[in-house]
């Protein structure tokens, strides 16, 4: 596991803070731990890397097999560094999965923390930030009074610790608001919310059509605001086993013509087995 996420790190390095991604492009949003509707999504959408997969963050926590789930994709960005983008999310970070279960899934499966410390130092070398082909703009969370410009996003210093405040705590905890105009401090304790007018001028100023987040739980796996302007992509379908949401990936063609493809829960069966009993990407 060290071995994997320090080749990893090796990758990423390489990489901008905002990543410049080709269509066609599959965007996929929170996937928290839940193995078996990953393994359903891949087969909705395609497995890399006949697909080209963009994965918006949020991969751990809450869900049962974190530790799975993030293995798997790490293992995918190794093998298809070209075909596969892994942005950060809220989650990926000491704080919060210290909280939310994955640190705690770590030790109980290995007997110690030691891979929790080899995932959450590769977070730090994840991507905050994607374009699709010039048009769309895709990161975990939202915008921020703390830039205006995507040329402040790639000269952050990304590699660190996801901070309580600033910009980079921003793009991964920011929502935005259909009922507002400008900023407001949001509810989450972290980050911002924003309306509509704020979206526009950032849009227009850097010369993109959308943006493209994740983060919030959509119980029909997506949700469009803004004139279409803004999409969010929710792909943890039953997130907790309890919140009978559809989820969703969002599909943007070589034309880039986007479409929505919403999936349900793996069956219960698949769902319920132990984390020992691996999909075939494993074996």
């Amino acid at each position: 596991m060290k071995q994997l996420c320090t080749a990893v790190k090796n990758i990423l390095i390489e990489e901008s803070n905002v990543q410049y991604v080709f269509a066609p492009v599959t965007i996929v949003g929170d996937l928290h731990g839940q193995l078996w509707d990953l393994k359903e999504l891949f087969m909705v959408g395609g497995s890399p890397p006949n697909t080209n997969y963009l994965f918006l963050g949020d991969y751990v926590d809450r869900g049962h097999y974190s530790v799975e789930v993030i293995t798997l994709l790490t293992c995918l960005k190794l093998q298809y560094p070209e075909r596969v983008t892994l942005l950060r999310g809220n989650h990926e970070s000491r704080q919060t999965t210290t909280v939310y279960g994955f640190y705690a899934e770590c030790v109980r499966k290995y007997g110690n923390p030691a891979v929790w410390s080899y995932f959450v130092e590769m977070f730090d070398y994840l991507n905050i930030a994607a374009v699709i082909s010039g048009k769309f703009l895709c990161v975990h969370g939202g915008l921020s009074p703390n830039f205006q410009t995507l040329d402040q996003l790639r000269v952050l210093d990304r590699f660190q610790e996801i901070p309580h405040d600033g910009p980079l705590a921003d793009l991964m905890w920011s929502d935005p608001d259909p009922e507002q105009s400008g900023f407001a401090v949001s509810v989450r304790g972290v980050g911002y919310t924003f309306g509509e007018d704020v979206l526009q001028r950032f849009l227009e100023l850097n010369g993109v059509d959308s943006l493209i987040r994740a983060h919030q739980l959509c119980m029909d796996g997506y949700q469009t605001l803004f004139k279409n302007q803004l999409a969010t992509v929710w792909s943890a379908p039953n997130y907790c086993g309890r919140m009978g949401n559809v989820a969703a990936i969002l599909e943007i063609d070589d034309q880039l013509n986007w479409h929505f493809n919403s999936f349900l829960a793996a069956p219960e069966s698949e769902s319920q087995k132990e984390s020992s009993s691996l999909p075939n990407y494993f074996m």
